[in-house]
C-alpha cells in the first residue's frame, strides 16, 4: 500500500496505521460511558496522540451485538463536540457513523474520514465523503447490530466478504469517492462466528489483493475471549495484539484499537521483523 488519501493528506502506507477508538456512548461493549464527558474525551484524544495514534475514530452509536439504534439528533449531540476537540488537538479524525447527515456535519466540523459499518447503506454518506474529499471505510456486516449474531451462515466467508466489499467499493466510486480514499474492513465480529473470524484473519491476504488499504478491528472483541483471550473485554489485550500482528503479516494497513500504546509498539516491532525478511 502506498498511502491512504484522506482530505488532502496522504497517510503513510509504509508503516502500520493505528486508529485509536473513542466511543462517546453509554453502551459500547468495552468502554461504554468512559468518554461521554467532553472533557474526558479531550483528555483521551491527547493521550492517544501521545501514545502514537495516527487517527482517532469517534463513534456516537454502539455497534456491539444487540445494540439498539440511536436517533440522528442524539448521535450528533454526542459526536460533534468530540470531533471539534480532536480536530483542534491536531488529530486525523475518523467518525464511525452510518448516517449521511451525521457524516456531513462531522465533515463540516473538520473530520477527515467516515467509517461506515453499513458500507453505504445510506448513499448520501458516500456523496458527503466525495464532496469533502474525505477518506471512507467500507465494512462488511451480515444483518444489523441488533440481529447480526443470529446464526450467521456463509458458504465461503472470505470469498463472500471480499466480493461484497469489491462491489461496495464500485458503488462508492460511482458516487464520486476516489479509490485512493477508500479502505476496506472485513468486519471481524459483525455477523460472524468465531470460526468465520479466524478464517477471515488467516486468509486476509485475499482481501488485501483488491489493492485498497485493509482496516482490521479485533481489539477486545468477544471471539478472543472464546479462544482463551480473557473473559472481560479489558483482559483481552494479549489476544488483541496477537491478532493485529497476524493481520499485519497478511498485509493489513490500518488497525482500529482501544490500547494505542501497546498496539503501536507491537505493530512497529512486527513490521521491523517483516521488513528484515524482504
Amino acid at each position: 500500500m502506498t498511502g491512504w488519501h484522506v482530505r488532502g493528506r496522504e497517510l503513510d502506507g509504509s508503516r502500520p496505521l493505528v486508529m485509536g477508538i473513542l466511543n462517546v456512548t453509554p453502551d459500547s461493549f468495552s468502554d461504554g460511558g468512559d468518554h461521554l464527558d467532553p472533557a474526558r474525551a479531550r483528555e483521551r484524544v491527547a493521550e492517544m496522540l501521545a501514545e502514537g495514534a495516527d487517527l482517532v475514530d469517534i463513534g456516537g452509536e454502539s455497534t456491539r451485538p444487540g445494540a439498539a439504534p440511536v436517533d440522528e439528533a442524539e448521535e450528533l449531540r454526542r459526536v460533534l463536540p468530540a470531533v471539534e476537540a480532536a480536530v483542534a488537538a491536531g488529530a486525523v479524525v475518523s467518525v464511525d457513523t452510518a448516517k449521511g447527515t451525521v457524516a456531513r456535519q462531522a465533515l463540516a466540523s473538520g473530520a477527515h474520514v467516515i467509517n461506515d459499518v453499513t458500507a453505504l447503506g445510506d448513499p448520501s454518506l458516500g456523496e458527503a465523503a466525495a464532496a469533502a474529499g474525505a477518506g471512507l471505510v467500507l465494512m462488511h456486516m451480515r444483518g444489523t447490530p441488533r440481529t447480526m449474531q443470529e446464526n450467521p451462515r456463509y458458504d465461503d466467508v472470505t470469498r463472500e466478504t471480499t466480493s461484497y466489499l469489491e462491489q461496495r467499493r464500485r458503488v462508492a466510486e460511482d458516487l464520486g469517492v476516489a479509490r485512493a480514499a477508500i479502505a476496506l474492513d472485513p468486519g471481524i465480529g459483525f455477523g460472524k462466528t468465531v470460526a468465520h473470524n479466524l478464517e477471515l484473519l488467516a486468509r486476509l491476504d485475499e482481501l488485501v489483493a483488491l489493492g485498497s488499504p485493509v482496516l482490521v478491528g479485533t481489539s477486545r472483541k468477544s471471539f478472543l475471549g472464546r479462544i482463551g483471550g480473557g473473559e472481560a473485554p479489558k483482559d483481552r489485550l494479549a489476544a488483541s495484539l496477537a491478532t493485529a500482528v497476524l493481520a499485519r503479516s497478511r498485509g493489513a494497513a490500518v488497525f482500529r484499537v482501544h490500547d494505542v500504546a501497546a498496539s503501536r509498539r507491537a505493530l512497529d516491532a512486527a513490521d521491523a521483523v517483516l521488513r528484515s525478511g524482504r
